[in-house]
């Protein structure tokens, strides 16, 4: 592995390493979500959800878009996916 690519990696590892960043990003394995609906999904407040998907979205792990006021979330692309069914996958064994 290029040592370039090391960190970056880290990175998004230690994002995943948290459960409740986990919990979201599972919701958004079904598709779109606002952050009311993610909130309601995993039975949390709204401003931690917000707070979270600011920590994913820096990571380039979800992204989003404004319709009016309300902001939609999503993975940030298939790889992500992949990456989350890959691991489902793995501690399923």
């Amino acid at each position: 592995m290029p040592q370039q690519y090391i960190q970056p990696l880290a990175d998004i590892f230690k994002v995943l390493g948290d459960p409740t960043r986990l919990r979201i990003l599972h919701a958004l394995m079904e598709g779109e979500l606002c952050v009311r609906d993610i909130a309601d999904q995993i039975q949390m407040g709204q401003s931690a959800v917000s707070h979270q998907l600011r920590i994913l979205r820096n990571a380039r792990l979800v992204q989003f878009r404004r319709d009016g006021k309300v902001v939609y979330y999503s993975l940030a692309d298939n790889h992500v996916f992949t990456l989350l069914a890959v691991g489902l996958e793995h501690v399923a064994e």
